[in-house]
């Protein structure tokens, strides 16, 4: 499927749905105010992968950024579960897990971009920018 027929369109613009998935709150936040794009739209934020799998099922999003260090359940968890639900689901992983291992056990299960923390607006900007293309 491309990028663009699974787009969703609102008064006329392109729009993809956006869930941020990080246990910390400030980071929540923090993604949710540097995000640029007009054609973005928030539609969920979850403090660990159980929540962030019953908001997905409601709100069907088409981006997501993943925390993977979270209780109840991991990023890598939920990564391989939400993407089981929706193959094309766009997931860029922000976390402070630099190691090489963890970021190749993302993207073996679906994630398309990683982001260590701590990143500049710019960086988290042009991630995400990356993944809408």
């Amino acid at each position: 499927m491309s990028a663009a027929s699974k787009v969703m369109h609102y008064n006329g613009k392109k729009s993809f749905k956006l869930m941020i998935v990080d246990d910390s709150n400030i980071m929540r936040r923090r993604i949710e105010r540097s995000n640029q794009f007009n054609e973005l739209e928030l539609v969920g934020t979850a403090g660990n992968g159980v929540e962030a799998l019953e908001i997905f099922k409601k709100t069907d999003p088409d981006v997501v950024t993943m925390d993977l260090t979270m209780p109840q359940m991991d990023g890598i968890e939920c990564i391989s579960k939400i993407v089981a639900l929706k193959p094309a689901v766009r997931i860029l992983v922000i976390s402070a897990l630099a190691d090489k291992a963890t970021a190749v056990e993302a993207m073996e299960k679906g994630a398309n971009g990683f982001l260590n923390k701590p990143f500049t607006d710019r960086q988290l900007n042009e991630a995400i920018a990356d993944l809408m293309r």
